[in-house]
């Protein structure tokens, strides 16, 4: 595998950062996760519009977008890869004197590119299960939730709580005892035919697949509430789902021991992965590679 990092393409073992660099030491920096899809990666611009809001709020100086998109793309490429998962992180590079962050003069950039077609068809077809968690969701940096920081350990510790091999995701409650999120993932459920999905002020980070799963939803006259909602509102929904990056749409079917709605995916969890997927269908067939539009 061949990693990008600072200008350079490397091999795997020999891409190295320094122990001195503020994102090892301090979990000082950001990163964004996107999907390629036949060679072309999708969303691209949202996820750098995501991205570039977090390194004003952390007053991080990262590389202009076009030469972000750039170096994406051919780090794509290098690996000979057409269907992956990439992975953009950013720190304010090295500096050996504690807490001096003004002190960090160049940034430290990776790029990494890993073969992904998606997760297990079987998944889709039986749903997946989720443990509400004990840890609450609190925000990483004084910035907010929006952040995408490298100050994981609150997700971490939330995915510690679960049996990964029996239980798909890990919920978070935010402080306040309302739903938030997962811990990879951002939570939606449907309750007589209206889509439910906790707000912003449920300490969430918008993901770009919510996004996109909001507008779709809205285009098919589903009614779509954002709010504060206590962990009942999922117990006795119809049918319940969770997105991300990687998996897409994801029914869930089970939450704490509840069965949501029959225990099955839902159809409408169904209609909204065909819409999903069909933007990216849209996206591949009817865009050129040297432009990327926001969906």
């Amino acid at each position: 595998m061949w990693i990008f990092l600072n200008e350079q393409f490397v091999p795997e073992e020999d891409a190295k950062v320094s122990v001195f660099d503020h994102g090892f030491l301090y979990g000082d920096g950001l990163f964004e996760t996107f999907r390629a899809y036949n060679g072309q990666i999708f969303a691209l611009s949202r996820h750098l519009t995501r991205f570039s809001n977090a390194a004003r709020q952390l007053q991080l100086s990262i590389p202009d977008r076009p030469l972000l998109e750039q170096r994406l793309r051919e780090t794509l490429e290098r690996n000979n890869l057409k269907n992956a998962v990439l992975r953009l992180t950013f720190t304010r590079g090295e500096n050996q004197h504690p807490l001096r962050p003004d002190l960090c003069k160049n940034g430290t950039w990776v790029i990494t590119a890993r073969p992904f077609s998606g997760m297990p068809d079987t998944l889709y077809e039986q749903g997946v299960r989720a443990e509400i968690v004990t840890t609450r969701r609190v925000t990483p940096t004084g910035a907010g939730a929006f952040i995408k920081s490298l100050n994981f350990l609150n997700n971490i510790l939330a995915k510690l709580e679960i049996n990964p091999d029996e239980t798909f995701e890990a919920i978070f409650l935010n402080p306040e005892e309302y739903l938030s999120e997962g811990a990879t993932s951002n939570l939606f459920w449907v309750k007589d035919n209206q889509l439910y999905t906790p707000s912003p002020q449920a300490t969430i980070l918008e993901g770009v697949t919510r996004d996109i799963i909001c507008t779709l939803a809205q285009k098919n006259g589903l009614k779509m509430n954002q709010g504060l909602y206590l962990p009942e509102s999922l117990f006795n929904a119809d049918e319940a789902f969770l997105t991300n990056t990687g998996i897409e749409v994801m029914p869930l079917v089970q939450v704490s021991g509840h069965a949501i709605g029959s225990g099955k995916p839902g159809q409408i969890t169904g209609t909204l992965h065909q819409g999903f997927k069909n933007r990216i269908t849209e996206n591949i067939e009817h865009k050129p590679r040297s432009t990327e539009h926001t969906l």
